[in-house]
């Protein structure tokens, strides 16, 4: 039997579920709508661990090679405060391009018989058996049956800039300055031999104080981050009010044949660095689901395993978010306190905590086996407590 699934938005979980598909059943009728011209993307770089390479090489070998080969990697990060650059070894961190990536899943979505329409608005849900929402944060899809989908969007405080630079990073950098408005800070990582990414972050008022929004914010941050560009340019940034990161949930991830994937079903904090790992993992278990049987308990199946696998992480980048927004708890520490503590931000622990008591109970821990049991049983407990706090305050 053929069946006609129409995917809107060819980011990566729209190209890559469109991948799987086609793999299993050839005879699936695929197309793939993307609004925007082939080649133009937002963003510069994304970040990626060894676990997802792992994944992406057993669920497709071919485009996970290639992913593999177009990244660059890192072992460690470095945090400049102050004038002094610490350094703390860390798991494999890979980057790529975007743009690279798209590449890759977009010639392997062709190559197996998928349809890609570029510049194909789609105003409702296109005539097929399965409908996949992958048209991002703000899913026209999903919008046009919000009452069905039950979407929440919550503010962050802090504004934030996502900008790209001819500066390669030779491993994961932050950097964190201080001025007369208050701090300011970056995240910045290599996704290719001659580019890296470099998210800058602050208070609304630090934005406002410093002019940031205005038409000379390059100029300003190249000579705040000057230490760490070594003369390169920042680019990417048109006038205008900095955002504020708009953390997205979903009631129900699917409704009838319409079911919602990645950033349409869900968004995390950009400081934990896992949206594109979290769209890709989506398209697997939607991939999966669809091999069970019937749509609708597919769907169901799909939504409940994705929502159970998301918690940790969605725990995680509400504390590392709210960490950044609580700065000035952590950033009079020791350098190296303060980057051991911003490796634990993910912690529920953390804010109930003095930052020194918890630094050497975590030093200790780390040599005393019950200490760590005790931390790795109170940690998740205490999460779950917060989070039912959370889902309750919202009813």
């Amino acid at each position: 039997m053929c069946v006609k699934v129409a995917c809107v938005g060819g980011g990566p979980a729209g190209l890559y579920l469109s991948i799987l598909l086609k793999r299993r059943n050839p005879s699936y009728d695929i197309t793939v709508h993307e609004r925007n011209a082939e080649g133009s993307t937002y963003g510069w770089g994304v970040t990626y661990w060894r676990e997802l390479l792992e994944k992406l090489h057993r669920y497709d070998p071919e485009s996970a090679r290639e992913i593999d080969a177009a990244s660059v990697r890192w072992t460690e990060g470095v945090a400049h405060i102050r004038g002094t650059a610490t350094r703390r070894p860390g798991d494999e961190g890979h980057g790529i391009g975007r743009h690279r990536m798209l590449e890759i899943l977009a010639a392997r979505a062709r190559g197996l018989g998928v349809r890609l329409e570029f510049e194909s608005e789609v105003d409702g849900p296109p005539e097929a058996d399965l409908v996949v929402a992958a048209d991002g944060v703000h899913s026209a899809l999903r919008t046009g049956r919000a009452a069905d989908f039950g979407a929440e969007l919550t503010d962050g405080r802090n504004a934030y800039v996502w900008l790209g630079t001819t500066k390669v990073f030779p491993t994961f950098t932050f950097a964190f300055v201080e001025t007369e408005h208050g701090w300011v800070w970056c995240y910045g990582y290599p996704y290719d031999d001659g580019h890296s990414t470099c998210v800058i972050e602050c208070a609304p008022e630090t934005v406002a104080g410093l002019g940031l929004d205005g038409e000379d914010s390059l100029p300003v941050l190249e000579k705040l981050f000057a230490h760490i560009l070594d003369g390169h340019e920042l680019i990417g940034r048109e006038p205008g009010p900095w955002p504020v990161f708009r953390t997205l949930t979903n009631r129900t991830w699917h409704h009838g044949n319409l079911v919602l994937l990645g950033d349409a079903a869900h968004t995390t904090h950009y400081s934990i660095g896992a949206g594109t790992t979290l769209a890709l993992e989506d398209a697997m278990a939607l991939a999966d689901a669809l091999d069970t049987g019937d749509l609708p308990s597919a769907l169901a199946a799909y939504e409940a395993q994705r929502k159970a696998a998301l918690l940790s992480t969605q725990s995680a980048a509400r504390y590392s978010a709210q960490w950044y927004e609580n700065l000035s708890r952590y950033i009079d520490l020791p350098p190296e306190q303060m980057f051991a503590l911003l490796g634990q931000r993910h912690s529920p622990l953390l804010p109930y905590v003095p930052p020194q008591l918890y630094y050497r109970l975590d030093r200790a821990a780390g040599s005393l086996e019950p200490l760590l049991r005790f931390k790795r049983w109170l940690g998740p407990k205490l999460a779950r407590n917060v989070h039912a706090r959370v889902l309750t305050s919202r009813k």
